[in-house]
């Protein structure tokens, strides 16, 4: 078990100094939750390990959406995956924004919450992305300001997720490993690893992903990512898209494998956003990676 687990499991025992018992988060894996899904899962309570939220989807204190989060969480751990804090931008960061999603993780207490490496807001739009930063101190020097911030504010570790990225700018002066492993460094975040980030960030820069999880700083990780892609193969610049709308690919799968090698067990989710399966797709693929990790264990 790495660091960041078991800085984890402290955590969640913290919560009841009385039940020693390991989180189902630390030992099942989780799967994303979506409207789609309420009903099936207060009715069957299936078996999974917790379920994950996009942030930006619960902000507000009422409607159907918090009520059904409410119910769930009942039965469920979960963990909260924030989308929208721009933590790469160059604004400073929006304290309305900000005190709404601290109000979300004080009400929900998840076991994790974790944010983005990228940027997404600009002279006060935002927009619907994730966007790359450059790897440079200026924009190091901007993240930890950031990541230092949310951890005030949140009072918590938070992890940040490695990007999945399209192209490189030609003014970085360092890697994204030496980046990342700066930045976990100086702020004292952990890390969430997105395996299919490696795979399609990798691909669209003819970098061995293998050597990249060889390089990536795994002490600092809490929790693994699994999703899907799509691969545009067009003639002239094929590329892999972060789409979260397919399943887990056998190329990620191996990765995972080599990946949970380095890391030892680690919390993990199947992340699926679009193209929405029946549930029960999603549980197989959550069973998939428990049987990986008791392969391993």
């Amino acid at each position: 078990m790495n660091l960041a687990t078991q800085a984890l499991r402290q955590q969640a025992l913290n919560k009841d100094e009385g039940d020693t018992s390991p989180s189902s988060f630390l030992s099942q894996t989780g799967i994303s939750l979506k409207a789609n899904y309420f009903q099936t899962i207060l009715t069957d309570l299936p078996k999974v390990g917790f379920f994950e939220i996009h942030a930006e989807n619960y902000l507000s204190e009422g409607g159907p959406a918090r009520f059904h989060l409410e119910k769930i969480r009942q039965h469920y751990p979960l963990t909260i995956h924030g989308v929208g804090l721009s933590l790469g931008g160059e604004m400073p960061l929006d304290q309305t924004h900000l005190k709404r999603v601290v109000k979300l993780v004080n009400d929900m207490q998840p076991e994790v919450f974790s944010e983005h490496l990228a940027w997404s807001t600009h002279n006060n739009a935002f927009l619907n992305d994730l966007l790359p930063v450059a790897y440079d101190q200026q924009s190091l020097d901007r993240v930890c300001e950031h990541i230092d911030q949310l951890q005030n504010a949140l009072q918590r570790r938070v992890l940040i997720e490695n990007p999945s990225t399209y192209f490189e700018f030609t003014h970085s002066d360092r890697s994204e490993i030496d980046f990342i492993t700066e930045m976990s460094q100086r702020t004292g975040c952990g890390l969430l690893l997105d395996v299919n980030n490696v795979e399609v960030s990798c691909f669209n820069r003819s970098a061995d992903p293998f050597e990249y999880l060889n390089a990536f700083p795994v002490d600092s990780v809490g929790q693994i990512h699994l999703a899907g892609h799509t691969l545009d193969d067009n003639p002239t610049v094929p590329l892999k898209i972060d789409s979260h709308d397919a399943a887990v690919c056998h190329q990620v799968w191996e990765l995972y494998r080599h990946t949970l090698q380095l890391t030892q067990d680690c919390p993990t989710l199947i992340e699926r956003d679009g193209n929405l399966p029946p549930l029960s797709e999603l549980l197989a693929e959550a069973q998939q990676a428990d049987h990986i990790r008791r392969s391993l264990a």
